[in-house]
């Protein structure tokens, strides 16, 4: 049995205790909670000195238990130790309010992912532009309305950045789920990409994202973010293919050594239609093998 302390309009209640198993995943909850150096250092604070913040928590919209707003690593933290009940304040909250707390919360946190960053500001902005109103969880006015101002120019000054920069995140959310932890930098093989080339990459297609992942993967190298912006071009003009992608990412850059590369019209006739860059160029390479090993065999002659 746990406390409840009921405050003004019946809207905040306090729970000494609540079961962690009767707490909910925040839907769409764009922070992840890794298990990392500073992970352990809280595992060992929690360990030691108990939960000092209670979580907070809003009764879940599907009438069973409740749903997390703002302390995951808190209770991920707790039940590491084995702990079965957390601190906990329940607040009565709508979806917007929710979101716009649970982003307010986490935000300024040290080692946020840019994809992160970008889906917490669409989560918020949405949120925002739904009820034209801020909320603070620190006040019972929830509902002052945003005056003379765009919702994403009030985000921007509530998070502290530029108008430009947070829709650059925002648009790190149309990455397929490959680019996505290559901006990371959550790859296991160490490929990543820059922001900068990320956000113009989200202009792809999803089609020709999964084709610049296969050649990154395949040629094992990743588009500068020149390339990038001609990609994005040609793709407005409805000209970028597997072979366009293939040409570009081919090209000598100045970072890399240097490449030798054809122009795909040069080289497509002497190939069956159906066959991809990747393809011709383990043929060309097979053919040049077989070239060399013959040429040996006549200088030994």
């Amino acid at each position: 049995m746990y406390q409840r302390r009921t405050k003004t309009g019946g809207k905040t209640r306090e729970d000494n205790e609540v079961p962690v198993e009767h707490i909910q995943e925040f839907k769409n909850h764009p922070f992840r909670v890794r298990n990392d150096e500073q992970m352990s250092e809280l595992v060992k604070s929690v360990s030691e000195n108990g939960i000092l913040v209670p979580v907070l928590v809003r009764p879940h919209p599907n009438g069973h238990g409740y749903e997390m707003i703002s302390g995951h690593r808190r209770m991920n933290a707790a039940m590491v130790n084995g702990q079965e009940k957390i601190q906990a304040i329940v607040r009565e909250l709508t979806d917007d309010q929710a979101t716009i707390i649970m982003v307010d919360s986490n935000i300024q946190r040290e080692n946020i992912l840019p994809t992160e960053r970008g889906f917490a500001y669409k989560l918020k902005l949405e949120a925002m532009k739904h009820q034209g109103k801020r909320s603070d969880i620190t006040s019972t006015q929830v509902g002052q309305k945003l005056k003379n101002k765009y919702s994403i120019e009030q985000l921007a000054e509530d998070v502290g950045n530029t108008r430009t920069q947070i829709q650059r995140f925002i648009r790190l959310t149309e990455l397929i789920e490959p680019l996505r932890d290559m901006v990371d930098d959550l790859r296991s093989d160490g490929k990543k990409i820059a922001f900068n080339p990320a956000v113009e990459l989200s202009y792809l297609s999803k089609e020709n994202q999964q084709l610049v992942v296969k050649n990154i993967e395949g040629l094992d190298l990743t588009p500068s973010h020149a390339q990038t912006i001609r990609m994005k071009e040609l793709s407005r003009e409805n000209r970028l293919d597997e072979n366009v992608i293939y040409s570009i990412m081919t090209e000598e850059k100045a970072n890399q050594k240097e490449k030798l590369s054809f122009k795909m019209e040069d080289i497509n006739e002497y190939f069956p239609k159906n066959y991809t860059p990747r393809e011709k160029s383990e043929v060309i390479l097979k053919l040049l093998k077989g070239w060399a090993k013959r040429r040996n065999k006549e200088q030994e002659r």
